[in-house]
């Protein structure tokens, strides 16, 4: 079917793919809102502090104006997860600090005790073929940092269980 225009509209699979595994990390964090972290579960969010809806307190601000990074693991307070966004409550030395951070703003999401982190590059301003989609999935059990590389194609067979 085409546009009122005449022109075909494209597909943003880059656009698709990003939205789909933000919901993973919603998913996560929504899990962790109702049940708390499972045994030695825990979460590194990495986030732009600059970015559109990011509320965090002038302190943290300072100390980190463009990107900072978050570990969600056994002290945290008042988690609240929505469509958009997540609020927290996190000591930072020794001080509570609520935070509010959209999910537009995460650029990396990390569960080291079991090996999955996943890399998001912002498609916000993303709609031609000329930029690639940069979004890597780390899975397996290793403590490794996520590998820098972007990848062009996501295999769902990753994800599917084996027989």
């Amino acid at each position: 079917m085409n546009g009122s225009d005449g022109i075909r509209p494209k597909i943003n699979y880059e656009q698709l793919v990003e939205n789909a595994l933000k919901d993973v990390v919603r998913s996560a964090l929504t899990i962790a809102q109702k049940s708390g972290l499972p045994g030695e579960c825990h979460f590194f969010i990495t986030f732009l502090t600059d970015h559109d809806g990011v509320s965090i307190p002038d302190r943290l601000r300072e100390s980190h104006p463009e990107k900072m990074t978050i570990i969600i693991q056994h002290q945290f307070w008042d988690l609240l997860v929505d469509t958009e966004h997540f609020e927290i409550t996190l000591s930072f030395g020794g001080q509570k600090e609520h935070l509010n951070i959209p999910f537009a703003a995460i650029t990396e999401f990390n569960d080291p005790s079991v090996g999955f982190g996943l890399q998001f590059s912002l498609l916000d301003d993303i709609d031609d073929e000329e930029n690639p989609i940069d979004i890597d999935i780390n899975m397996g059990n290793t403590d490794e940092a996520m590998p820098k590389e972007s990848a062009d194609v996501v295999s769902l067979d990753t994800f599917r269980k084996k027989n």
